[in-house]
């Protein structure tokens, strides 16, 4: 028998201070079975660097949402659409390979890759050259230190806050705050 998603709910209250974006988002995670919780996390957090895009981009009038993800290698880890049903932006987080990447790059205004492992500066020299010319696409990494610090905020039902200033995430649960500072490799 195939193992099922576990099911987390986040009520995640965002606060984009440098873009005047604030907003309360009811959100529901289907974990992967083969998902951990660092990597989850790290999805929800890449929501919240990305929120302010539903009033920025669409004008308030679009969904910001997680897609299948691992489940379907052909959809978004997390996808902004317009009211049309344009994706608008495509995200993806981990370490994937150049081909998906450019397809997303592709299949959306606008596309984001975010990786957190050790090991994603080793995969990033692997790939750079070959999306130089992709110029839709910006790649951040998170550190692997304020990514195992997210993980410990999973629980099956949170309540965070997202505070966005000078380029930097305070993601706390009223009792523990982790800064993520994402640094820009592309």
């Amino acid at each position: 028998m195939a193992l099922k998603s576990t099911i987390f709910k986040a009520q995640l209250a965002v606060a984009d201070i440098d873009r005047g974006y604030y907003a309360d988002h009811q959100l529901t995670l289907a974990r992967h079975p083969s998902e951990n919780d660092e990597r989850m996390m790290v999805r929800l957090a890449a929501l919240a660097f990305h929120a302010h895009e539903l009033q920025t981009v669409c004008k308030g009038d679009g969904t910001l949402a997680f897609g299948a993800g691992l489940s379907d290698p052909d959809e978004p880890d997390i996808y902004l659409r317009d009211f049309t049903g344009a994706t608008r932006l495509w995200i993806e987080v981990g370490q994937p390979d150049e081909t998906a990447m450019t397809k997303a790059a592709r299949k959306a205004d606008q596309a984001a890759v975010y990786v957190f492992q050790h090991s994603a500066e080793i995969w990033w020299r692997g790939v750079e050259n070959k999306l130089h010319k992709v110029q839709n696409l910006s790649v951040w990494r998170i550190p692997s230190e304020a990514s195992q610090q997210m993980a410990k905020l999973a629980q099956r039902s949170m309540q965070l806050q997202a505070t966005l200033q000078e380029g930097t995430l305070m993601l706390g649960d009223g009792k523990t705050s982790i800064d993520i500072e994402p640094v820009r490799l592309k």
